[in-house]
């Protein structure tokens, strides 16, 4: 398959290495664009207040890859690969692998699974893919896990235009219990902001805190019972692939809206 790699971390992070090389490893044709610096937590923005520049990469992958580093955000890389670098569209968008978790309602802010998304909106399969710890760099387990997911997609495309969420736990293959399709869990954060001063006097806030893992949310009316959150699944050890997709239409609020009378 012709796959574009993209991520939020950086041209130079470790996970971007191991997924691209996993990738090439296994055959396929692989070209990287990615952030030329840590993009984290940019969500879906983009840059269009200035000029993006995108930059040969050599010397970082191995010689079957190329790259290029780019100046904007991860779903800028991804619009400029497919507008301006690549020659034909990817066969794949893969992203990632993130060092952290993209859970729950993670992936409203994360870089990650935009640069994904962006390819699902241009009509090409997407995969983001994250290490759910900030400190472990196993990043093995879920560099065997793409190449194996990848190869299945290639051998059975998925039925429809969805995001593949993909959070790998930070343990070596035999401790993975397994695989599950799972919800979107909720993952919020108790925020804090660090009220500090700088060298020259003035007042600046460091945004900190830490998040909450898993709140109660009631069972969603549209799926079974027992479908577990992402949060739940990461939790006992499975890998945990949640379909998304970008229409954020609340089904259920349509048909409970429908039934009111609104007014003038």
């Amino acid at each position: 398959m012709n796959i574009l790699v993209s991520n939020d971390d950086g041209i130079f992070a470790l996970g971007l290495r191991t997924l691209a090389t996993a990738l090439a490893e296994a055959g396929h044709q692989v070209t990287v664009v990615a952030p030329d610096r840590e993009r984290s937590a940019t969500g879906h923005g983009l840059t269009i207040h200035q000029p993006l520049r995108a930059e040969l990469i050599e010397n970082v992958f191995v010689p079957e890859i190329k790259a290029w580093s780019c100046s904007g955000t991860p779903s800028d890389c991804v619009k400029i690969a497919l507008g301006a670098l690549l020659e034909t569209p990817p066969d794949l968008v893969v992203s990632g692998i993130n060092h952290g978790a993209n859970l729950g309602t993670d992936i409203l802010y994360s870089g990650t699974v935009s640069a994904a998304m962006e390819g699902v909106m241009e009509e090409i399969p997407s995969i983001a893919f994250s290490l759910t710890s900030y400190t472990s760099k196993r990043f093995t387990t879920a560099g065997k896990f793409a190449q194996a997911l990848v190869a299945q997609i290639a051998k059975e495309p998925l039925p429809e235009m969805m995001l593949l969420n993909v959070n790998v736990p930070p343990v070596d293959w035999p401790e993975i219990v397994g695989v599950l399709v799972t919800r979107q869990g909720i993952r919020r954060y108790f925020d804090s902001f660090q009220k500090r001063v700088d060298p020259r006097g003035k007042t600046y806030f460091w945004l900190a805190g830490e998040a909450i893992e898993e709140i109660d949310q009631p069972p969603n009316p549209l799926l079974p019972p027992h479908v577990l959150t992402d949060v739940q699944g990461i939790q006992q050890n499975y890998i945990t692939i949640t379909p998304l997709q970008y229409n954020l239409t609340s089904v259920a609020g349509i048909n409970s809206l429908q039934a009111r009378k609104f007014s003038l």
